[in-house]
């Protein structure tokens, strides 16, 4: 049975996001070519890969997922085969994949630029990570170090050098009612909603956004969002307000949305983040080049 590389592609990033339209848009493909690759390949088998039966949201069959966890380090291994000999013509022997966490990657510039100074023939890609379920893409080897807020508390994971720590501001609405403000206190989370992320360490909930404000107050969690633009148009609809490290006020600006600084909680740090048993001379070499040039908040 033949299959195109590209169809392996298809089948598992659609088991990725059991979403047609998102598939679609990932693979910059139409949604009729993601439905014919699937079709044919079920054809193929004999079986279905998918449940359709849910018109808001598919699911893997059995098969279906039987399949996605052989496909997945086979396909790995021979995208990154063909990678290593596309970059082998060259003179590249390596590459080091960074996935951000952060939206900042311009600020952290100066670590970039010490890493490939020194080392010519090594190429660094930074790309940005979701920050839903986020370590799986190291656990997958998607990518090799994360940038990444503490606390992590991952047994299988090793917390490198900081690279950068914030404070955090308060989005808002334009129209909201707190807009006008200079700044605000964490009390004032106590009176409104707060988005929250599917697939998120428990930990995270008492670092990045805490339970309860400083007199208790329960901090209410609202709807489950996947990025930072569903955030947003909640916030500008005025259904939630929203936690951010202050670079938001400069990679995100919108005419609908506020930004306030919180005056009484603590900077979030950011920090290097790998699989303990998958570190590398490339790994060590970019730890190191933060290190030398030590952490440091980004540019106001």
């Amino acid at each position: 049975m033949q299959v195109e590389l590209r169809d392996i592609e298809i089948f598992l990033t659609l088991a990725e996001e059991l979403h047609f339209g998102r598939t679609a848009a990932r693979l910059h493909v139409s949604q009729a070519r993601i439905s014919q690759a699937i079709s044919q390949q079920e054809r193929r088998l004999g079986a279905p890969l998918f449940d359709r039966s849910n018109r808001r949201r598919i699911s893997l069959t059995p098969l279906g997922r039987q399949l996605r966890d052989d496909l997945r380090p086979i396909y790995a291994g021979l995208r990154d085969s063909l990678e290593r000999a596309r970059l082998a013509a060259r003179g590249i022997t390596a590459v080091l994949r960074v996935g951000m966490l952060s939206s900042n990657a311009h600020d952290l510039r100066p670590y970039w630029d010490v890493f490939r100074a020194r080392h010519p023939w090594w190429k660094l890609q930074v790309q940005q990570a979701s920050f839903v379920d986020p370590f799986t893409v190291l656990r997958r080897g998607e990518v090799d170090v994360l940038v990444c807020w503490l606390p992590i508390e991952e047994p299988d994971l090793t917390v490198g050098p900081i690279l950068f720590a914030e404070p955090r501001v308060l989005a808002v609405a334009a129209d909201h009612g707190l807009a006008r403000r200079t700044s605000v206190s964490l009390e004032v989370l106590g009176d409104f909603q707060h988005s929250d992320v599917e697939s998120r360490p428990d930990y995270w909930a008492d670092s990045f956004v805490p339970p309860h404000t400083r007199a208790g107050r329960l901090i209410e969690r609202g709807p489950l969002v996947r990025n930072s633009e569903e955030i947003l148009t909640l916030i500008s609809l005025g259904e939630i307000v929203n936690l951010f490290p202050a670079h938001m006020t400069r990679y995100w600006v919108r005419p609908d949305i506020v930004y306030l600084p919180v005056r009484d909680m603590d900077a979030l740090p950011f920090a290097l983040v790998w699989r303990s048993g998958a570190e590398t001379d490339l790994i060590r070499a970019l730890a190191q080049a933060v290190r030398d040039l030590g952490s440091h908040p980004a540019s106001p």
